[in-house]
């Protein structure tokens, strides 16, 4: 699938927490980095996916903040 993001990067998921209309699924990539990604469990389901499956995490921010301590 072609698509406009310049982080594309792949991983196991690692954890899959289900609600009621929301849910969240954990991926571990390169190293010890893991990354969430919130998503209706409609389409969880929709996607069929479960510990263990490698997926591609593709990320599109519209804002990136940065806080200088």
């Amino acid at each position: 699938m072609k698509h406009g993001a310049r982080n594309d990067v792949t991983g196991k998921v690692s954890a899959i927490l289900k609600g009621d209309v929301m849910s969240l699924a954990k991926v571990k990539v390169k190293g010890t980095f893991e990354l969430s990604s919130a998503m209706t469990t409609e389409s969880l389901k929709s996607l069929k996916l479960k510990k263990g499956d490698r997926v591609r995490v593709i990320v599109k921010a519209v804002n990136v903040l940065l806080v200088r301590d």
